[in-house]
């Protein structure tokens, strides 16, 4: 008789919205044989040892050259005290530039003069340590740049826990498994199929506090985690 077991016991939401590209696959899989199929999911946190950094600096002016020159002034008075700072100038990036009209809505004429120009460019710098973050936010804002698009927490060690992210979903996938089949009086009879898509998930989380009441407004910025999520999809052969 063909005995068909599916187990699909996902650990969180990410898993939860690929769940019905799982269930297609098992479905399209028909199998003469008596058979397993699991999912087999991981999830590895770790404390971020690394940051990177994105800023903005808008500047206007009543021509292009000055508004231009605002911003260059802004990014290179950043960059310079980031070197002074320790910070490897291949950790910093800043070559861009955005550069457009400002217009002014005249409701008498109904026109859109041209009141002057914006400009504003980028910098991308990466921290090897976590413990100057605060710092460095504070000297971006001195310099001019007035603009935090974005801090994203990381790992120095993300190629190894991606990695072990993927041993521990392959071994969930056998322990589960091997679970069901013992549950059904049945034993695993080897590998037949493995489904992996190389899209394991890596988020950065920041550590939430009240830094005002602890007193330590630079430690705020440390307590941070990268989670790494994995998956994949086995069919076993029953005995």
């Amino acid at each position: 008789m063909k005995k068909t077991i599916l187990a699909a016991l996902l650990a969180s939401s990410f898993f939860a919205t690929t769940l019905p590209f799982a269930s297609q696959n098992v479905q399209a899989t028909e199998l003469s044989f008596a058979h397993i199929e699991t999912i087999g999911t991981s999830q590895v946190v770790i404390s971020a040892d690394m940051a990177e950094l994105i800023v903005e600096v808008n500047t206007q002016a009543d021509t292009p050259a000055n508004a231009k020159s605002a911003s260059d002034q802004a990014v290179a008075g950043f960059i310079a005290r980031l070197k002074q700072a320790g910070i490897n100038r291949d950790n910093i990036q800043s070559a861009n530039l955005s550069l457009h009209p400002r217009h002014q809505y005249d409701p008498e004429t109904r026109t859109n003069n041209e009141v002057g120009y914006n400009a504003s460019r980028k910098v991308v710098v990466t921290l090897d340590d976590l413990n100057i973050l605060n710092e460095v936010l504070d000297t971006a804002l001195e310099q001019g740049i007035n603009r935090i698009i974005d801090i994203s927490y990381k790992s120095s060690k993300e190629a190894e826990l991606i990695e072990q992210a993927r041993a521990l979903a392959i071994k969930d996938a056998q322990q589960k498994a091997k679970s069901l089949a013992k549950g059904f009086g049945e034993k695993i009879d080897g590998v037949w199929e493995i489904r992996y898509f190389d899209q394991h998930n890596v988020q950065p989380v920041m550590y939430k506090r009240n830094a005002a009441a602890q007193g330590d407004v630079g430690e705020s910025y440390q307590q941070a985690q990268t989670t790494i999520s994995d998956r994949v999809e086995v069919v076993f052969r029953l005995k």
